[in-house]
Order: structure tokens, then sequence, then C-alpha cells
């Protein structure tokens, strides 16, 4: 979620604590302003939210009714950070949104069963992160054909041929990332033939 609602909320509570405030200590704006040197109509903009704060008028402000900065201003409050499982099913395999923002990267738990084994290699723009959390997955990018275990990542332009499914064996557990940008990060994957020997 986007901090930008948060924070115009948070602002939006300073007018009326400043109000509560300078009544709370029954002073008058024509009495704060002779202390603050902010005029009174600042004063009155400022409580009904008419003019945005600032340091520099709320600082002589707190100063003058002797209150603490916290009990005017307070940072935004911490959302809750879990983000909601809603999976999906598409052809055959679940997907787990792990990412609750709207921008990039995206991030999924995938799982695929054991009969998704068909390559059906694609191409688009992007670039993908795989991190295999249990079973073994085939990967096919271009002129490559590798098998990663538990454990093992890969990542790659997804403007190049490629497909990711099961070896047949079990079902296979990844998490992915996908953007349209990104940039790389440094794992490898054993090859085929380098599992074999």
């Amino acid at each position: 979620m986007s901090t930008t609602p948060r924070i115009n909320d948070e602002l939006s509570q300073i007018a009326p604590r400043l109000r509560r405030a300078r009544e709370k200590k029954n002073v008058t704006l024509a009495e704060l302003a002779t202390a603050t040197g902010i005029s009174k109509s600042t004063l009155s903009r400022l409580e009904s939210g008419q003019r945005k704060p600032n340091l520099e008028l709320l600082l002589p402000i707190v100063a003058a009714l002797a209150v603490p900065f916290e009990e005017i201003v307070s940072p935004p409050r911490v959302q809750d950070p879990r983000v909601p499982q809603k999976s999906t099913r598409t052809d055959g395999r679940t997907l787990t949104p792990l990412s609750q923002h709207q921008g990039e990267p995206q991030a999924f738990k995938i799982v695929i069963p054991a009969t998704d084994r068909e390559p059906a290699p694609r191409t688009h723009t992007g670039y993908e992160w795989i991190y295999v959390l249990s079973g073994r997955l085939r990967l096919i990018l271009g002129e490559h054909d590798v098998v990663l275990g538990s454990g093992e990542a890969a990542e790659f332009d997804t403007r190049n041929p490629h497909w990711f499914g099961s070896t047949g064996a079990d079902s296979v557990e990844i998490l992915s990332m996908f953007g349209k940008q990104g940039e790389r990060i440094h794992v490898r994957a054993r090859s085929k033939s380098a599992t074999s020997s």
C-alpha cells in the first residue's frame, strides 16, 4: 500500500490537534500570535486546515504551548505487513501473490503439478527470478535445458524463449519475482549435464 494516503491522513490531523492543544492551555489566538511571532490569521488558517503546516510554524507553536511535538505531529501508523493469501489456479498451477503493491516487481509462490511437464516456450517483456522451495524444476531458456533443485535459483530476461515446469517426478514449489525491469541477482543454476555427473 502506498504511504501517501497515510501521510495525508496524518497531516489532516495536525489542524484539530493544534486547536485542541491551544484550547486545553486556555490560550487565545492573539496570545499565541504574540508568543510565537506568527500572525493571528496564519494561526487561524493552520487550525482550520486552510494552511499546510511546516516546521517553521509548528516548532514555535509547540514551544509556546509547552507541548511535546509528538502531541501535534505523529508518524503515520505502520500498516499490517501481512499479505492476504488469495491463491488462484491457472492451467493447473496454483499462484499465491506475495506482494500487495501494484508496482514491480511482483512476487508469487507457485505450485506446479507433476503433470505440468510439456514445454511450451514463450516470450514477453520483463525479467524473472525463480527460487525453488521444494521439488525439481525444469527450466528451458533458449538453448538451455536445466533442472533446478530445492534451494537453487535462476534469473533470466523473459524476452528469450522460456518455459518452466515439473520434471515429471513430483510437484514443484517455487518463488517467482517478475518485473518489466530490474537489476540482476547473482546466482547460478546447474545444467542437466552437471547434475547427472
